[in-house]
């Protein structure tokens, strides 16, 4: 017996209605209507489940999703459009084409960290290139899990997209076990990433994972000290520093250390104000369990800044320790918190040793005036995205594919990354019938030379 009843949606995909320009179009501009109607609800929901302000919660969260929405409208039937590529003699005088078609009924599942817009943004990116959508909502928000269900049950019929909520670990082996997926799109960690991997490769599922890693930070001597700190201390503290693409720690020159971590403090200050807990523009901790393993992570180092917390508000100070070597638990795995370990170093080979102990991370940032040594850093990683003179705001860019590298990802998503990740590239050849040579065809005897002319 169907738990999930999620037949309908096939049923829906291959009626081909999702796949004329104009309806995609009028899904997403109804998606957006949706959007703006509940904006007061989104805010309430973020701050139920995060402790975000309005401010932090638009421009994180809602703003994210309507640059989006605007660029998917503006640009795709530029998207869409056959794109031609080149023809080799052999195939002359043929045309080549690569089409986009949608992959079918996807399933998308979203982590709890930015509830909303980490569901919306891949959402939209699968009713751009035309599939019909089962998403799964972190049980983890529960305010937000709610609010996307009436959100996008208004926008939609439920045989087009649909909202499954409840406890993940039971819902998804369920749905992945009951329905052949034709592309899975999971955001969250490494170890359920993986978990998902190998459930969808049963079935050769094809699937993006967004997952995470430790962002390393580097500071070189001839950093501007104030731009860094107030980049790194934001790219850091913004949503209590539960961001996949947070700075996870600083490698800041041993000669500049002292002056970088003043400066830190200064400017968590000027955002935060001298009681963090009392600050409109800071959110607190996702659940108890987050906060426990947080605060263990506290039990090493010296605590140069913050370090107060308070369990009855799910609250941590924006907290920066010093002291700490590579062997810490700390810089084992990723710290997903408001908690940033700022470490020493001589010279890039020493740099390079620590951060090689976790390799391949989602994000990558590097603070120097000297464009040669900017450009030195950036050659010498295997990263996801990462920034030069700034920290987390490539994820803002919607025209840049935003995704991992090994353990931090497969594939990527944002603009028109997001429209090819849910879409089936198809060549085609075009070929006339007037022109039919006879050397194409058997017997093949004596033409090997014009073989081998003809792949020169």
């Amino acid at each position: 017996m169907s738990i999930f009843a999620l037949e309908p949606m096939r049923n829906y995909f291959q009626a081909a209605v999702s796949r004329d320009l104009s309806f995609r179009r009028q899904q997403l501009k109804a998606l957006k209507n949706s959007i703006v109607r509940h904006e007061e609800s989104i805010y309430d929901a973020l701050r139920k489940d995060l402790g975000k302000g309005k401010e932090e919660a638009y421009a994180t969260e809602i703003g994210l999703t309507l640059i989006e929405i605007n660029l998917a409208l503006q640009s795709l039937r530029k998207w869409s459009r056959p794109v031609r590529v080149s023809t080799n003699i052999l195939n002359l005088p043929s045309s080549s084409r690569i089409y986009y078609e949608p992959k079918g009924v996807v399933l998308v599942i979203a982590p709890w960290n930015y509830p909303f817009q980490l569901s919306m943004i891949p959402l939209l990116g699968a009713i751009a290139a035309g599939n019909s959508v089962v998403l799964k909502p972190s049980e983890l928000a529960p305010a937000t899990a709610t609010l996307l269900e009436k959100i996008i049950g208004e926008a939609f019929p439920k045989e087009y997209v649909r909202v499954v909520p409840g406890e993940g670990s039971i819902v998804v082996p369920a749905l992945m076990k009951e329905f052949r997926f034709d592309h899975i799109f999971y955001t969250g960690s490494t170890s359920v990433g993986k978990s998902i991997y190998k459930m969808a490769a049963s079935d050769l599922i094809p699937v993006t994972l967004e997952l995470g890693g430790k962002s390393p930070s580097v500071v070189e001597a001839d950093a501007n000290l104030e731009i860094a700190a107030r980049r790194i201390a934001l790219g850091k503290f913004i949503n209590a520093g539960q961001t996949c693409v947070a700075p996870d720690y600083v490698l800041v020159q041993e000669s500049v250390k002292t002056a970088f971590v003043e400066k830190l403090k200064q400017v968590i200050t000027r955002f935060y104000g001298e009681q963090p807990s009392e600050s409109d523009s800071y959110g607190r901790i996702i659940n108890a369990k987050q906060f426990d393993r947080l605060i263990s992570l506290l039990n090493k180092g010296e605590t140069l800044i913050g370090g107060e917390h308070d369990h009855s508000k799910l609250f941590i100070a924006p907290t920066v320790l010093t002291g700490i070597g590579p062997e810490d638990e700390i810089m084992r795995e990723e710290i997903f918190g408001p908690i940033l370990p700022v470490l020493g170093f001589v010279d890039r080979k020493d740099a390079l040793s620590i951060i090689d102990l976790n390799p391949n991370p989602l994000a990558f940032y590097i603070f120097t005036e000297d464009a040669k040594r900017g450009k030195e850093w950036i050659d010498s990683l295997a990263f996801g995205g990462g920034c030069i003179n700034n920290a987390a705001y490539q994820f803002t860019n919607p025209h840049f594919s935003f995704g991992g590298i090994g353990k931090s990802g497969i594939g990527g998503y944002h603009g028109k990354s997001s429209f090819l990740c849910f879409s089936n590239a198809k060549s085609i050849l075009k070929t006339p019938s007037w022109f039919d040579p006879d050397f194409r065809y058997p017997p093949f005897k004596g033409r090997l030379k014009l073989f081998k002319w003809l792949i020169k």
